[in-house]
């Protein structure tokens, strides 16, 4: 009887451990989390459970007792302090873990603003655990005012609930323009309307200077030279995966840890899978920050552990909540070199298209489901409808396929 080792129980971790029983895994399986909570959704943090809208037992992945049932060791609230690959072991708490195989599921960590700019302030937020949002939760309060670090997508989903809890929100993006990194300008147009639409303030091409206060932040310095009064702060400004573990051992690092086609790490008998790992991708070596690359990874692996040897192909989509708005992206956008437009006739439904030459890339679609599903089954299988025919609005998209 053999015994596998996840460290990290979050997304990653825990569909691992389940796969490996669902395929009729028999031996012992350990997952080890830092956190005190069970494997828990992330995605809602930011939108519904921020918003009070969701119960921490409904963030759950699994009741607490299915891992009981399914005679998965839960070991949590405890941080690993070593693992030696030679001798196959792993040491948490007072214990020494023996493994045959171990998974990395370590995650990432949010980027923090430098003590230098007052990132060590009280009542400056990363946004990025259950314990993150439950410290700044006392602070929404209609009135206060936000100042939001950071225009990706997770800063403006926090800009969105903080504008519909009442708050008076400013967002300070140093890039040109908001999810300049990620999406095109058409998209990034279309989320500054929204924004501004419920009142958020958006400063593009300013950076932060510094936060002010002692002890606790009270304002801002921006890199325009205004200065703002702010109740609190939150940070957005990005994640690290979590490598620290696999480069101590001597694992192959290169944007995460370094896996191969299988999600194999350099060392044979361990394995990353989520946010931490990077793998190959289309020639090139990437790295997904999403739940269903967790999944699919880890799930991959669990697969491969049991001898499957079958290559884990990504099939990257995505997904954001704003106010109303549903933004769903399949593909990714990486060397467009244009945007198609597809209007539709619902109120803010629209889509856009990303081509690099003919080639269909990856779509952005904001209360566009059915756009988004048939834009992603055309990229999953290789197809490229003529532009002409995307911009169309009487293009019946599903005779594209």
């Amino acid at each position: 009887m053999s015994n596998i080792i996840i460290i990290g129980a979050g997304q990653a971790g825990s569909s691992a451990a389940f796969k490996l029983r669902a395929l009729g895994y028999e031996g012992s399986i350990t997952l080890i989390g830092e956190e005190a909570y069970a494997p828990y959704q992330r995605p809602p943090l930011s939108k519904a459970y921020l918003l009070g809208e969701l119960e921490t037992d409904r963030l759950l992945l699994k009741p607490k007792a299915s891992y009981e049932d399914n005679n998965i060791r839960l070991i949590l609230g405890a941080t690993v302090k070593s693992m030696d690959p030679a001798k196959q072991v792993v040491c948490v708490g007072d214990e020494t873990l023996n493994y045959d195989e171990l998974i990395l599921t370590t995650g990432s960590s949010p980027i923090a603003l430098p003590t230098s700019m007052g990132g060590s302030l009280q009542r400056v937020y990363s946004i990025r655990t259950l314990a993150d949002i439950d410290a700044m939760a006392p602070e929404f309060v209609e009135g206060h005012k936000v100042l939001i670090v950071g225009g990706g997508y997770i800063g403006l989903e926090a800009a969105a609930v903080s504008a519909k809890k009442g708050l008076d929100v400013t967002v300070v993006e140093m890039a040109d323009r908001i999810l300049q990194r990620v999406a095109a300008p058409e998209t990034s147009d279309y989320f500054r309307q929204l924004h501004q639409s419920h009142g958020v303030t958006i400063h593009e091409g300013v950076g932060l200077n510094r936060l002010i206060g002692e002890g606790s932040v009270h304002g801002a310095e921006l890199s325009n030279g205004e200065t703002l009064d702010v109740d609190f702060v939150l940070v957005g400004i990005g994640i690290r995966p979590n490598i620290t573990l696999a480069e101590d051992v001597g694992i192959k690092i290169e944007n995460g840890i370094e896996t191969d086609a299988f999600g194999r790490t350099s060392h044979p008998h361990i394995w990353a899978a989520g946010d931490c790992a990077s793998f190959p991708f289309n020639d090139k070596r990437i790295r997904l920050e999403s739940v269903p690359n967790a999944i699919g990874q880890a799930e991959a692996i669990a697969g491969n552990i049991m001898g499957a040897q079958t290559e884990y192909v990504a099939k990257p989509w995505f997904w954001s909540d704003q106010f109303d708005i549903k933004l769903q992206i399949a593909g990714l956008n990486t060397g467009f070199d244009r945007v198609v437009v597809r209007s539709n006739a619902q109120p803010q439904s629209i889509s856009h298209w990303y081509y690099a030459g003919e080639t269909l890339l990856a779509v952005d679609a904001m209360n566009a489901p059915r756009e988004f599903m048939i834009g992603r089954r055309l990229i999953e299988n290789g197809k490229s409808p003529d532009p002409v025919l995307i911009a169309n609005p009487e293009t019946d998209l599903k005779s594209l396929m």
